[in-house]
């Protein structure tokens, strides 16, 4: 779908690979252009020296294999190992597949084109800056500070999550839940306020967790499903059968399933949220034009594994109506107890290893209440780049990092308090259900702005082959803009769908859709501060911020032998 990128600037063909695999010229020289480029950059983002010496700029420190990770499992947190139970028994084994299916190829035609503008002008934060540029300021105030509430609340929702998850150990013995609170936020501060290289480590670590253990879990899915466990009969497709491959919501027959097929996909739109995280992680990137998009393609192989595979794993594993997967979701029992993933390893009678999918559980809401902090926090950053935020919260540390964002990002985090009492615990999950809908107007703006950015390109006389990285669909057309956006518009308007056909309910219908009027609330709220007008394809900011990264020179990695071309092909 995508044409191979290749690297704008190379070192000359006599330079010799280092100790690292790297070729270099003049070492000292690369670097001085690097650190000359950076400050070039935050006086061309931000207008004049003055400003970018008085307020620094965020730094280049993520490396290749940290932005390859992140792009491969930053973004898996709880919702793919207990969310999904939900979406399960509401649709059953053939709904859970496909509607993980069609919206996974609906995100990744949003990734693909958010990659072209991502390697064209890779800015922090990015989102917001690119609606603000190409389609309208009030629309890029309103996608960012809507994009910046739901990272810090989904922040609080991971944080409670990790609390929860630790009551599976517990039993009788129960420790107050503030305690697992404090542990998680001190750690998620201490990960993001000193520099974006520790950040960029810690989501390495927890990205490999992760994917090293749904790679065992899908291995293990295929031993119990062809009856490789001792005293476990062969399952094949039997529950696909019994009692069948597809539930009836609300109502029954054709209807029922359909509606069951739509929930599910409903769901699997949430599931997927964090993906764009991508993108935001690009204005601090080493060699962006490189490694985002080797990191947007491994976005396909990310919802090929992890999510297309992982429900068809869970499908032949247990029936959508198990007991024990039913009663749970309804109990709210406490971390893995309601995890699809370890219901199945019960059935099959493996001692240890609910435990530690549990502790994965417990790892995967860490980093992902990790990775909502970085990225809330450089949402807030490209906000107040764009005179849309206070301008304090340009300030950067000495390791370039915002630490006015972090702070304020992470201080939302404070709210998972909330949880500890039962009597709050209501409001609490009130605002939770203000980052559902969230998500997706963000993708949809994503695809918007993508299809302004294609129109100013050929406005102002960009070629399609002059960009670092493009596809080849939206060559004639932004095709994979206006099809992702359209689907994800739908899905909005049908998101609070079960609280119509089964019955009014209107404080569901409040909290499926109050998202639509806080979006809209901001936009007039910039409209009005900012006196915003739709800004023209021909007179789109499409190069603000691009020269200095031009003028940037990065290392060519060598491999020097069979081990390290695995390795740089991974990373």
């Amino acid at each position: 779908m995508a044409e191979k990128t290749t690297d704008v600037y190379r070192s000359s063909d006599s330079d010799s690979p280092d100790n690292h695999g790297y070729r270099h010229g003049s070492v000292s020289n690369k670097l001085q252009s690097r650190q000359a480029a950076e400050a070039n950059e935050a006086q061309d983002i931000y207008g004049d020296v003055q400003t970018a010496e008085e307020y620094g700029y965020v730094k280049r420190g993520l490396k290749s294999r940290h932005i390859q990770f992140i792009a491969l499992g930053g973004t898996i947190g709880t919702g793919l190992f207990l969310g999904i139970g939900r979406a399960f028994s509401t649709g059953g084994p053939l709904s859970l597949l496909l509607g993980y299916t069609l919206v996974g190829c609906m995100v990744f035609a949003m990734m693909m084109s958010l990659g072209e503008m991502a390697t064209w002008l890779p800015l922090p934060g990015a989102i917001p800056q690119y609606a603000t540029r190409y389609i309208e300021p009030a629309f890029g105030f309103a996608t960012g500070w809507n994009t910046w509430y739901s990272n810090a609340i989904t922040l609080c929702a991971e944080i409670s999550a990790a609390a929860t998850v630790i009551d599976y150990w517990q039993g009788a013995r129960h420790i107050n839940p503030a305690v697992w609170i404090t542990i998680v936020l001190v750690l998620i501060l201490f990960l993001n306020i000193f520099a974006v290289a520790i950040y960029g480590e810690a989501e390495f670590i927890f990205a490999s967790i992760k994917i090293l253990t749904i790679v065992g879990l899908l291995i293990l899915a295929l031993i119990i499903d062809v009856g490789g466990v001792p005293g476990q009969q062969r399952l094949g497709f039997h529950y696909w059968k019994t009692p069948g491959a597809m539930a009836e919501y609300i109502d029954t027959g054709a209807t029922g399933r359909f509606l069951g097929f739509w929930a599910v996909m409903v769901n699997a739109a949430f599931a997927y949220g964090g993906v764009e995280m991508v993108a935001v992680a690009a204005g601090e990137a080493e060699n962006p034009r490189h490694n985002i998009p080797k990191a947007v393609r491994r976005v396909f192989w990310r919802i090929l594994f992890f999510y297309v595979l992982g429900t068809l794993a869970i499908g032949v594993l247990i029936p959508y109506n198990d007991d024990n997967l039913l009663s749970a979701i309804k109990n709210g029992e406490p971390g893995g107890a309601r995890s699809p993933w370890v219901i199945a390893i019960k059935r099959a009678n493996i001692a240890a290893l609910p435990s530690i999918i549990n502790a994965v559980i417990l790892t995967s809401a860490t980093s992902s209440g990790n990775a909502f902090c970085y990225t809330g926090s450089r949402y807030l950053f490209a906000l107040a780049q764009t005179g849309q935020a206070p301008r304090f919260l340009l300030k950067c540390s000495k390791n370039g990092v915002p630490y006015y964002c972090v702070l304020i990002t992470w201080s939302i985090g404070l709210l998972t308090y909330m949880s500890v009492s039962s009597g709050s615990s209501t409001v609490f999950a009130w605002f939770q259900n203000l980052t559902t809908i969230s998500t997706l107007f963000t993708w949809v703006m994503i695809c918007f702005s993508y299809v302004r950015f294609h129109h100013a390109c050929s406005a102002q006389g960009v070629a399609r082959h002059e960009l670092p990285f493009r596809t080849r669909l939206n060559d004639k057309a932004p095709i994979l803009g206006y099809v992702a956006g359209i689907f994800f518009a739908i899905v909005i308007f049908f998101n609070g769908f079960d609280v119509i056909a089964g019955g009014f309910n209107y404080q569901g219908f409040i909290t499926d859709y109050i998202g639509v009027p806080i979006f809209f609330g901001l936009y007039l709220i910039g409209k009005i501060l900012f006196k915003s007008r739709w800004v023209p394809s021909a007179e789109a900011d499409i190069y603000t911020g691009k020269a200095a990264l031009d003028a940037v020179e990065w290392p060519e990695r060598v491999p020097r032998n069979v081990l390290e071309r695995i390795w740089f092909w991974i990373a």
